[in-house]
């Protein structure tokens, strides 16, 4: 070990914020290239770099000189950030492409003009609250959790709201119920 990876731990054990300055003049190159190398977007690597200097200083109690080198451990804490990052970005992007491409009707074919005005007809009898819920669910295709969010709701919440809009148009025409239900599958 050298004299200043043993003063950048000491100082980490310490809580001194010059470790953190020590890290990023020594390592912040290699780990910069890692993070690179994995993100493969410029901007990207430096936002990781910045949240692995965070999380290592978070994290700098964890740290065990016996078990790793300081440069393992930083790497392994970079490699991970990298990796959750893209992957954040992943869901991210997919979740964009889905909403995009949503459509309630999407074969115009699939269902006449009369019964679509039928059928928002009664939606548009109901309450404002039901009428989000049936639209972010069914219409925009979101799954209940990306309709919680859209709607700022809890999950429990935007259910029982779906539950009871549900309940509510069974009860204002029976028959329409059946032709969204046999739109929807």
């Amino acid at each position: 070990m050298t004299f200043i990876e043993k003063h950048i731990i000491e100082l980490l054990q310490e809580k001194d914020e010059r470790a953190i300055s020590l890290i990023y003049d020594q390592y912040a190159a290699p780990l910069y290239g890692v993070i690179l190398k994995i993100t493969r977007n410029e901007a990207m690597a430096s936002d990781v770099l910045q949240e692995t200097l965070i999380k290592v200083w978070h994290k700098s109690h964890v740290y065990d000189p016996e078990k790793a080198k300081l440069f393992t451990w930083l790497f392994q804490i970079a490699r991970n950030t990298a990796l959750d990052a893209l992957r954040k970005s992943k869901r991210k992007s997919d979740k964009e492409i889905q909403i995009q491409n949503r459509d309630v009707y999407p074969n115009e074919d699939g269902i006449d003009k009369e019964d679509r005005d039928l059928i928002n007809a009664q939606i548009n009898r109901l309450d404002k609250k039901y009428r989000e819920v049936l639209e972010t669910i069914f219409f925009k295709g979101m799954t209940h959790m990306e309709a919680a969010d859209y709607l700022n709701l809890p999950l429990g919440t935007l259910k029982t709201r779906l539950r009871n809009a549900l309940k509510e148009l069974r009860t204002i025409n029976i028959g329409l119920f059946i032709i969204i239900v046999s739109c929807l599958l």
